[in-house]
């Protein structure tokens, strides 16, 4: 096998893992409800491992760990195409989206992973509650719950920086001494 066939492998490999690992976290939240002061809010945990596939990999491998993640993860929990799955799909991909444009300036040191996080948050609860009101064809939800979404998401947006940073310097590092970064 040539060099470069192997360290495709290497990365196809290292994202199908974080795809599971994001899925596993996706059910495992869809399953064990917390007690919020908001209907149907989350912490939004598999969210770290988007964050960090954009970060170690890029946008189009970021992308298709949070799309495959709501699919499988919906899939397991037995919600697929049901109105959970389009608002976590719509969430998912757009703060995706927009972490992805800001990873630049985060790459740079211009601006933080909290920074780009906590925006992914905020991105994240708005497109759902945007996707909600088109799915209920009633737009006056977003009024009332947008300042509980955007208070909701600063605390959820920190602790997955957080996490990401931490995970990030342990992967990179493991990356490092395995001989390979495998990164796209």
């Amino acid at each position: 096998m040539t060099v470069m066939k192997q360290n495709e492998t290497l990365r196809l490999t290292r994202l199908a893992v974080l795809v599971a690992l994001a899925t596993g976290i996706h059910a495992l939240e869809a399953a064990l409800p917390l007690p919020m002061p908001v209907p149907g809010v989350r912490l939004g945990l598999a969210n770290i491992v988007t964050l960090l596939t954009l970060s170690l990999f890029g946008t189009g491998s970021g992308l298709a760990v949070a799309v495959l993640r709501v699919i499988l993860g919906s899939l397991l929990v037995g919600g697929f195409l049901g109105f959970g799955f389009w608002l976590s799909l719509g969430g998912g991909t757009v703060s995706c989206l927009v972490m992805a444009l800001i990873m630049g300036p985060a790459r740079r040191g211009v601006i933080s992973l909290f920074s780009v996080s906590v925006l992914g948050a905020v991105t994240h609860n708005l497109t759902q509650l945007f996707t909600a009101g088109l799915v209920v064809n009633s737009f006056s939800l977003i009024k009332g719950y947008f300042p509980f979404s955007v208070l909701l998401a600063l605390p959820t947006g920190l602790l997955t920086g957080a996490a990401v940073i931490y995970l990030e310097g342990i992967t990179r590092r493991v990356y490092r001494e395995s001989g390979s970064t495998g990164e796209g």
